[in-house]
């Protein structure tokens, strides 16, 4: 039995309205646990801690079903642990997402025929905070809606004081051991938002354009490359080929004619070529390709800048001025009429990459950035999950992290943006640069010529610092020393390669070693009820606070959580919520009938020998549903667990033993004392299974049932150890026999509340004790004069013959079930010609061979079905 808070004796059943209303229940309810500080955690408590930091949702988001469903599991992870003793710190916070929210006050100022360098700088950033204070957060409010159980006294920001210091501090740290440093690289550019923006940011998509071959040099002297980017031509330096292909060997070392140019560049030998590939011979353009920009550094090539960061071409007089797909056409034209164009195609078809904010193509671009060195930070996070400090769940995602952080470039993390951490770097009037910790003073001021990097960091870098700027690193808090290192991280699958890899990179560097989670556990995607990606193009988005708004918010996190298989994506549509909150509306009339049957949670259990074989066999379910649930809890099996509590409650606890027992209850006496008691227990403990999950309609059921607080703070069920194989087996065959009649009269045409005379012959079986329940649950009346056996069922050892002469027209069901069996047979009859044939078989697809075999084995089934029928009907 479990311990339960017994301030005051249980509510009356009449304080639970006759039906469940989700809308006058959870606002209130909410607002009541975060006011009795039930989600905040102590620091100072002597309680074992578990923390898990919130993956920050930006400040311009709002809630969408992936954060409904990562949330979901992350509420359910903390409820548990916090009803299992430990100090549960579920640590809220929003990123100040530098792209997309510069983006939004960008617009607003468009709106009012401004750009950010009308106000300036200051100006503009004051700008966003007003926003940032007007707009942003909406998700927090959301999150309440949801049930969120955070600790919103620790609500965090990326762009809080705390949070800059960090950012501040880390970056003069990694400067001052040589693992940041500015270089010019190839970085992905967005012409639109005028920024680096890094690869988590680019979306690759389809495109239709166009695949252009064109002859450079003359003659002999000559060789054709292929290009999507003609106008990437004028920037040239080179043309490559691999140096063991023999069409291209007396080229290696010379120059050729560029077209459209005056210059001549030369041809080198180099082994990232495909031989294979196209013509083999591929155009070197280092200023506006990553590969290209590698080729040039091993072979010593000029990179030219042709465009500016507007994508406008700024080389070669006839194209000077264009916009970059201008400019494609023209040198495809101009080409064209010097007879370069050896080939056309299009449209093309290929991977394009697009910015995530404003769709804008992507432009490769040589550009002056800061980077993080990330060689010896990578081998730390690799080595971190190799040692079995961090394990990763599932563990097959384990060699996708690997692929990653054994692979690492380095990390280009300034963004040329005014919203954001601006680099604490500074220029000196004789080429100093010096970098500023967050207790220093700059070098000097502007008027003695010492000017701040005008760029901020990527919004990733301050993220990356999550786990434990937000305890108060790089002070020593109290908070760091408790909740530190973070217990689990719960995120999808598709930022392992950014976000994960980047908070183990920093966690281990700023934290002498410490990892900063100890679980990484993956989750997929959540996606339509066809599997299909959700996205506003496809007309498939759904908005969660709709079907909250609908179906209530347990409705929609039991449906999340019934589908989060670890590391797979989740499908979901509105009738699977609809179904939930059947669920959730089983739960509320059971525990109402309970209580208006005496259910009571007051006193010990009676011992085992005053229990009836159905009350032990509901308790021996009831500690191996415990014991089942908490495996899967540790396992992060969030959809098998809810799979199992969902069939106990609705299956075994309302279906069965509550059916089973309103004999019980009817006859009175000390057996119905007993099994009220035994049906108190088995609700107490099954709220409390499913309170982490749906929590809304189990507190308000639990806190009627036993006058207890609330289930936010009640202990998590322990296994009782109570197993009772005898009983589980009586139950068992008393179930079979259930099933059986209730198939047989349903195959009959009778209605569910229809009574039939029946005589059972249970004795000498353990059924004997349970007649008077299974006649209530089967709607069998007492045999009576003139019974007569039309139909005769051996089913589990025992006899159940029913009188079906006054209850069906056995002709019309005759005449019925012989049209059924006709066409089933004639069914069985296609699919077998159909099998038979053998030029057939030859040219069907196996999906199309396949369902025929379907056919044929259901015909069989239903052919053999029927007969039984028809042979049970009584005689003419």
């Amino acid at each position: 039995m479990t311990e339960n808070a017994q301030q005051q004796p249980p509510a009356p059943a009449t304080d639970l309205p006759t039906q469940y209303a989700p809308a006058d229940v959870e606002g209130t309810l909410y607002e009541r646990w975060v006011e009795k500080g039930y989600f905040a955690a102590d620091a100072k408590s002597d309680k074992p801690a578990y923390t898990i930091v919130i993956p920050p949702p930006n400040v311009t988001g709002s809630l969408h079903l992936g954060h409904a469903f990562q949330h979901t599991l992350m509420d359910a992870l903390t409820r548990r642990k916090r009803m299992q003793g430990y100090e549960a710190l579920w640590l809220p916070g929003m990123d100040h997402a530098g792209i997309a929210t510069q983006n939004k006050v960008e617009q607003q100022l468009a709106e009012e025929g401004k750009s950010r360098h009308d106000l300036g700088r200051e100006e503009f950033v004051e700008r966003v905070w007003r926003w940032k204070e007007e707009y942003g957060g909406k998700i927090l409010g959301q999150m309440r809606r949801l049930g969120d159980g955070v600790d919103w006294n620790r609500e965090r920001f990326t762009m809080d004081e705390g949070l800059s210091k960090a950012v501040q501090t880390i970056f003069k740290r990694l400067y001052d051991d040589e693992l940041i440093y500015r270089a010019e690289r190839i970085i992905n550019w967005c012409p639109r938002c005028l920024t680096a923006i890094s690869d988590i940011e680019v979306e690759h998509q389809e495109d239709a354009g166009e695949l252009v071959s064109i002859r450079y040099g003359e003659g002999d002297d000559s060789l054709v490359v292929a290009t999507t980017r003609a106008e990437t031509m004028l920037g040239d330096t080179a043309v490559a080929v691999h140096p063991d292909d023999e069409r291209y060997k007396h080229l290696v070392g010379k120059h050729i004619k560029l077209p459209l140019t005056d210059r001549t560049i030369p041809v080198v030998a180099d082994t990232h070529v495909d031989p294979e590939f196209g013509t083999g011979a591929v155009k070197v353009t280092p200023a506006h390709d990553p590969n290209d920009f590698a080729i040039g550094q091993r072979h010593g090539l000029p990179a030219m800048t042709i465009m500016d960061e507007h994508g406008v071409i700024t080389v070669h007089g006839p194209f000077l001025g264009q916009d970059r797909f201008e400019a494609r056409s023209a040198v495809v034209g101009a080409l064209r009429s010097q007879g370069r164009i050896v080939a056309e195609k299009r449209p093309y078809t290929h991977s394009v990459g697009h910015c995530s904010r404003c769709k804008t193509t992507v432009e490769p671009r040589l550009s002056m950035q800061w980077w993080v060195k990330v060689a010896p930070l990578a081998k730390a996070a690799g080595d971190a999950v190799r040692d079995g400090r961090v394990k990763i769940h599932p563990e097959d995602m384990s060699k996708r992290y690997f692929d990653w952080v054994d692979n690492m470039y380095d990390w280009c993390i300034s963004r040329q943006l005014w919203w954001g951490h601006r680099i604490p770097v500074w220029y000196g009037p004789n080429g100093e640069t010096v970098c500023v910790g967050p207790d220093e003073e700059p070098p000097g001021t502007e008027a003695e010529g010492w000017t701040q990097d005008t760029d901020v960091l990527d919004t990733w870098f301050s993220s990356g610092l999550w786990p434990f700027s937000t305890l108060g690193w790089p002070e020593q808090t109290e908070d760091l020393r408790k909740f530190y290192s973070t217990d689990v991280l719960l995120t999808g699958h598709d930022i392992i390669f950014f976000w994960v890899a980047r908070m183990m990179m920093f966690g281990l560097y700023a934290m002498d070693g410490e990892v900063p989670f100890k679980t990484i556990a993956l989750t997929g995607l959540v996606r339509d009820e066809r599997g299909k990606k959700m996205s506003k193009s496809f007309g498939n988005v759904v908005d969660p606070l709709d079907w909250m708004d609908k179906y209530g918010s347990d409705a929609l996190r039991f449906t999340l959580a019934r589908g989060a298989n670890p590391g797979t994506d989740v499908p979901i549509g509105e009738d699977w919520v609809q179904a939930s909150r059947n669920f959730a509306n089983k739960i509320w009339n059971a525990t109402r009938f309970a209580l208006m049957n005496g259910a009571t949670v007051q006193g010990p259990l009676p011992e085992a020998s005053k229990l009836s074989a159905t009350d032990r066999w509901i308790l021996a379910r009831l500690g191996e549903t415990v014991e089942q649930v908490d495996v899967y809890y540790e396992d992060f099996q969030f959809a098998k667990l809810s799979e199992a509590l969902y069939h106990f409650a609705w299956d075994e606890v309302f279906d069965w033993y509550v059916e089973l027992s309103k004999t019980t209850f009817q006859a009175g006496g000390e057996p119905a004392e007993v099994s009220r008691r035994v049906l108190g227990e088995v609700l107490d403990v099954t709220l409390r299974l499913l309170h982490p999950v749906i929590p809304f309609v189990t507190d308000t059921l639990w806190t009627t049932l036993t006058g207890g607080e609330s289930l936010v703070i009640a202990d998590w069920p322990k296994d009782s150890g109570f197993r009772d194989d005898a009983a589980e087996r009586e139950i068992e065959l008393v179930q079979r026999v259930v099933t059986e009649v209730r198939r047989f009269r349903a195959d009959q045409g009778l209605q569910p509340g229809q009574r039939v005379p029946a005589r059972l012959t249970l004795d000498g079986t353990a059924l004997a004790p349970h007649e008077a329940a299974i006649r209530q649950l089967l709607r069998l009346q007492p045999e009576g004069e003139g019974f007569s056996a039309t139909a005769t069922l051996p089913v589990a050892g025992a006899e159940v013959a029913l009188d079906l002469s006054g209850v069906i027209d056995v002709a019309a069901e005759r005449k019925r079930l012989a049209k059924d069996l006709a066409a089933a047979e004639k069914d069985k009859a296609q699919a077998t010609a159909k099998l038979g044939n053998e030029a057939f078989l030859a040219k069907a697809p196996d999906q199309v061979v396949e369902k025929i075999r379907g056919r044929l084995a259901k015909a069989d089934e239903d052919i053999a079905r029927i007969a039984a029928q028809l042979e049970s009907l009584p005689k003419a």
